[in-house]
């Protein structure tokens, strides 16, 4: 005989669980949204409205999809748990299921203070209930169980809602939380980002007070795309279709994936703020049309500059085709290490560095700054293509970029660029190199040594330099100073600078003074802004490096 006086033992939950499910899971309103669009997606709805009054701090919620009966409110929705895949993964249209857990509903409770559920079946009247949150916080902060805390009735004014429907389901938002509140101006635009259903099924349609989401939502990030790689020829996907149209360079990409979607960049990385929430847009994750995973290059980031100019979708449906449950609690995110989670990430590594290699061919060619950790050019020389297209760019004339003047200047422009670009970092180290060994000099107070021809030859060179700038004062009608520092040091080359800080000694030439005699003729032509020769350029550069190094022991010494 058993000791017990009952061995029947079910579970109890307490209502508190709903806050560890519902209320205090879901930390974005995009997110929140995203299951009251689901779940109109699930029950095979062709549209979605919603309707905002920012002045009543209500928000509804209504889709003309299969609604519920009084029994399905009560055991399926209501039921926290009941996944509508019991019965298979697709809707009666053939639509993938995005529900699976039987949480997600549970995300609205956490947006307003009062929420409004109006449900009707064809063929049935209209039933639901209200979830007033302040009563429920009651019910928690006595710790009940579910069996406990009972639904608010439905209205005569609530009933009337769904009057002029045949079916569908109503979810009332009433007295909407400050946050969502500022949210709701940029509502249109994370609708048009982050739920690609048309993609799946094209009647499915999404209005915001009356009005369609379409592409111009998001007009203003498809105007700032400069590049765009489209993705396994996703030419069908309209999104795709307008940036090609709109952006400066196109190339298309294969994956070896049952994969489609695309990755575009913009000009600039503010480009990306277009929400208005101090969030930026980035490569994001669609599964079935929607998405679900923020920006995955931070799971394979490389901290390389052109991310920060990239957005774009991946659409891998592969990852809701099994019983796995790759998705977080809060549906905000995949299971990080999810095994085709990862493999889909391996997959797109090398097609993420194809691009940002791409991405700073392209950058260059239109005289933009680049990736400057790229090994095609070293820093210096992206540092003076950077100079010289700003400066070129202040010549362009002021006409439409297609006239015969504006044509033929930026001919010019382009043609100028290489030597520019060589002949500014030239200047450049030239500047610095000499300025040190005047410094060096005066530091070490070092004077003219050497023998008399040397000393003569010194004098000679500053006296000629002095005399010939104040004469072109003269004839220039200048009675400013040109010259910062007057000092004689400052009218010597680098000959005259070399006998000084590094002269010959015992008879053996200076180090700095043999290699000066094959650097002066390109110096001067170069300070002239000459176009140099090929030859000379190898010859600057060879010899050039010789007096850097030079210079750097003579600096250490």
């Amino acid at each position: 005989m058993s000791n017990t006086k009952d061995n029947h033992f079910t579970f109890n939950i307490s209502l508190a669980v709903l806050n560890s499910l519902g209320r205090n899971l879901y930390r974005t309103f995009v997110t929140i949204l995203g299951e009251a669009i689901s779940n109109s997606w699930d029950a095979d709805a062709n549209n979605v409205r919603i309707t905002i009054d920012k002045e009543k701090s209500e928000m509804i919620v209504v889709d003309d999809g299969d609604g519920m009966s009084s029994s399905d409110f009560r055991n399926k929705f209501l039921r926290i748990g009941c996944s509508k895949r019991t019965n298979g993964s697709n809707s009666q249209k053939g639509r993938p299921y995005i529900g699976r857990k039987g949480i997600g509903k549970l995300a609205l409770l956490s947006c307003a203070n009062r929420i409004v559920i109006v449900t009707k079946k064809s063929g049935e009247v209209a039933t639901g209930g209200v979830i007033d949150n302040s009563e429920l916080d009651e019910a928690i902060q006595d710790d009940k169980d579910h069996e406990s805390y009972e639904l608010g009735r439905l209205s005569d004014e609530d009933i009337k809602l769904l009057d002029e429907m045949e079916h569908g389901t109503l979810i009332k938002f009433i007295g909407l939380k400050d946050g969502i509140i500022n949210t709701l101006d940029n509502i249109r635009k994370s609708i048009a980002l982050y739920f690609r259903f048309s993609l799946v099924d094209d009647s499915f349609k999404i209005y915001v007070n009356g009005n369609e989401i379409n592409l111009g939502d998001v007009k203003d990030l498809t105007d700032k795309t400069q590049f765009i790689w489209p993705i396994n020829n996703n030419s069908h996907d309209s999104f795709v279709q307008t940036l090609s149209i709109r952006s400066v360079r196109k190339d298309d990409l294969t994956i070896v994936k049952n994969i489609n979607g695309f990755i575009a960049s913009v000009e600039k990385p503010k480009d990306l703020n277009i929400l208005g929430t101090g969030e930026k847009v980035g490569v994001d994750l669609f599964v079935n049309g929607r998405l679900r995973e923020r920006d995955i290059l931070k799971h394979i980031q490389s901290a390389r500059v052109p991310e920060s100019y990239l957005y774009g979708q991946i659409h891998y449906n592969d990852l809701d085709g099994d019983e796995i449950d790759r998705f977080t609690s809060s549906r905000e995110g995949i299971v990080s290490d999810d095994a085709l989670f990862l493999e889909l990430l391996e997959n797109i590594k090398p097609v993420i560095k194809s691009i940002i290699d791409q991405w700073d061919k392209w950058r260059i060619e239109i005289k933009q700054d680049g990736d400057d950790d790229n090994r095609r050019f070293s820093r210096k020389e992206r540092a003076s293509k950077k100079l010289y297209n700003e400066t070129a760019g202040e010549y362009k004339p002021a006409l439409s970029d297609n006239s015969e003047p504006a044509v033929r200047v930026q001919e010019w422009i382009n043609e100028l660029e290489e030597d520019a670009t060589f002949n500014i970092q030239s200047y450049t180290e030239c500047f610095v190199s000499e300025n040190l060994v005047r410094k060096l000099i005066k530091h070490k107070s070092i004077t003219l040594e050497g023998d008399a021809r040397r000393k003569k030859e010194a004098r000679d060179q500053i006296r000629a330099c002095r005399e010939s700038e104040e004469a072109g004062k003269t004839k220039g009608n200048l009675a400013i100073d040109i010259r910062e520092n007057n000092d004689d040091l400052f009218y010597l080359d680098l000959e005259g600078l070399a006998s000084v800080a590094d002269p010959p000694r015992n008879g053996y030439q200076g180090s700095i003074l043999n290699d000066e005699k094959t650097f002066t003729p390109i110096r001067n032509a170069l300070m002239h802004t000459s176009r140099l020769t090929q030859d000379a350029k190898c010859r600057l550069t060879t010899v050039y490096a010789n007096i850097k190094a030079k210079i750097k022991n003579l600096l250490s010494s």
